[in-house]
């Protein structure tokens, strides 16, 4: 089977569990910082990430997101991960916000 080469956009929350703290800035800046260096478009929000490219890409780089914090000692990672994908056209996040940013104005 072909790999699957789908457009997607993905949000990603890794949560490391049993880290001994209730902070989890530096596991966020260490997968901040991959996702930063991948070559894909990625957006941080206050609740994790989000990914725009290949469905192929996306995934392999989520799971080098939970690589990285394995690597760096975390034991147990649980991720929540909400995929979109569409055929009908290209819709980057932004678009998507700046959308039902306009659609707000025009209800005043």
């Amino acid at each position: 089977m072909a790999p699957v080469t789908i457009h997607c956009l993905a949000d990603v929350c890794l949560i490391p569990i049993g880290t001994g703290s209730a902070s989890v800035s530096d596991e966020v800046t260490k997968i901040t910082k991959l996702a930063q260096d991948s070559h894909l478009a990625t957006t941080l929000h206050s609740a994790g990430t989000t990914i725009d490219g290949p469905w192929n890409e996306v995934m392999d780089l989520i799971g080098q997101m939970h690589q990285i914090l394995h690597d760096s000692g975390v034991v147990r990672i649980q991720s929540d991960i909400r995929v979109g994908t569409r055929t009908d056209k290209n819709q980057s996040p932004q678009d998507k916000i700046d959308v039902v940013q306009s659609k707000l104005k025009n209800l005043a």
